[in-house]
């Protein structure tokens, strides 16, 4: 959040682009998974290279503690366990620390006062840098789109100090864990291994933690896309002991009282479901009952069935629509992969001939659909190969790496995106 972002700003500013689009801010586990982070709430430092020396006594600073109090002290009272417990995860940790008896919390806190401070300030600081460059773009008028996880890691500040929140024994261990069916493309689903809620204790509290996490998400963001939007509906709950999703069964969870309770504290704001894969009649209702736009992506419309809801001519104006979303190859990439007659097809679907390469071709698009906003993945601006995939789902190496340079944008970029924005009427008014 140097620098770099503020000039990636007045770059998208230059090329006409009014959403910015980012993944989870979150402080990732060794993964480096932006969706599996140690709390719902922290940010990674990893995103600030340099920031003031402490000054504990900062007014703006101690008021800034106190705004954060619901989640700031458990999370760096986490932090500082952890390290105590050679970086075990907390339902390893000492029963006192486990269990999060006060004489050991409070213990911890005064022994490691200096370093407990520290974490605070770190926070701080890239809170309010975050804070900044957010200013920077509304002064640009460029929206930040925010990308928010449906659960959280068994191993976080979150179920640590609010087991009660969660699906869990008495020994911290999940009943019962997160996942999909199997599919088309697994025959064994996906086992996540996420704790689930306890949707019954949730509902109990007036859906505090829910309101509370989602709040925080406003701050930093001006959309916030809910992830696997389709477990608010109902969850694939498959028995812990269980090494696949094989098992598993669906169970409605209390979504419309969620979202009801949320849209009423948080008042009018921009929120996205993520409907994509396998979704039910049931997950549609729910999604168009809160009028919440859902996603589309063009890489995934070239099945030659007439009633894809990727297919641009079935793209209309309550669909956000993507090239290829982080999840995805490439634009470059998956055309590579894919048999001379597929590629052909794909031409012959987009309307164009070999002529244009096929990044521009999609792009195009994306943009001349009814979509309410188009979002293309910089690696498709840039017309990069696989070795610039964001991530592989079902894997866990080489993921979450690509990074882009400055060398990397041709002179001539941002005018020509403009063109493209311009040319399909997506421009705003202030640009």
């Amino acid at each position: 959040m140097d620098d770099d972002a503020i000039n990636w700003l007045n770059f998208m500013q230059d090329a006409g682009l009014s959403v910015w689009q980012v993944l989870p801010l979150g402080f990732p586990q060794l993964s480096l998974s932006p969706y599996l982070c140690n709390s719902a709430f922290a940010m990674n430092p990893a995103l600030l290279d340099d920031y003031p020396e402490l000054v504990a006594d900062d007014p703006s600073f101690l008021q800034w503690i106190d705004d954060q109090s619901y989640w700031l002290e458990d999370f760096v009272l986490y932090c500082i366990l952890r390290q105590e417990n050679q970086e075990k995860a907390w339902f390893d940790w000492p029963e006192p620390h486990k269990h999060r008896e006060l004489a050991a919390l409070k213990l911890a806190k005064e022994t490691n006062h200096a370093y407990f401070v520290a974490i605070c300030w770190e926070q701080y600081q890239l809170d309010t840098r975050w804070q900044y460059v957010k200013q920077q773009a509304a002064e640009r008028d460029i929206a930040i789109f925010g990308d928010m996880p449906i659960f959280v890691a068994h191993d976080s500040a979150d179920v640590w100090a609010n087991r009660e929140c969660f699906l869990l024994d008495e020994d911290g261990q999940p009943e019962l864990v997160a996942g999909v069916p199997p599919d088309y493309f697994s025959e064994t689903g996906q086992r996540w291994g996420n704790p689930h809620y306890n949707w019954e204790h949730i509902k109990a509290t007036g859906f505090e933690w829910w309101i509370e996490r989602m709040k925080h998400h406003y701050r930093l963001y001006d959309i916030v896309r809910i992830d696997h939007f389709r477990g608010l509906q109902a969850s694939w709950m498959i028995p812990a002991s269980c090494e696949t999703a094989i098992d598993g069964y669906w169970q409605e969870v209390p979504g419309a009282e969620l979202l009801t309770t949320l849209m009423e504290s948080l008042g009018d704001v921009s929120m996205v479901a993520e409907d994509l894969g396998m979704i039910t009649p049931e997950v549609t209702k729910l999604r168009d009952q809160f009028e919440l736009p859902g996603m589309s992506v063009l890489q995934f419309s070239f099945d030659g069935f007439e009633d894809n809801p990727h297919k641009p001519e079935n793209i209309h104006q309550n669909r956000i629509v993507y090239t290829g979303t982080h999840d995805n190859d490439t634009t470059l990439g998956w055309y590579n992969s894919l048999e001379q007659h597929q590629q052909d097809f794909v031409y012959e679907r987009l309307g164009k001939s070999h002529d244009t390469p096929i990044c521009p071709a999609l792009i195009e698009s994306a943009m001349a659909t009814e979509a309410c906003l188009a979002v293309v993945p910089l690696q498709d601006f840039l017309q990069l190969d696989t070795e610039s995939r964001m991530n592989t789902p079902g894997t866990v190496e080489n993921n979450w790496l690509w990074r882009f340079d400055w060398q990397q944008i041709p002179e001539t970029l941002a005018s020509e995106i403009k063109h493209t924005v311009v040319t399909h009427q997506r421009l705003k008014e202030s640009n």
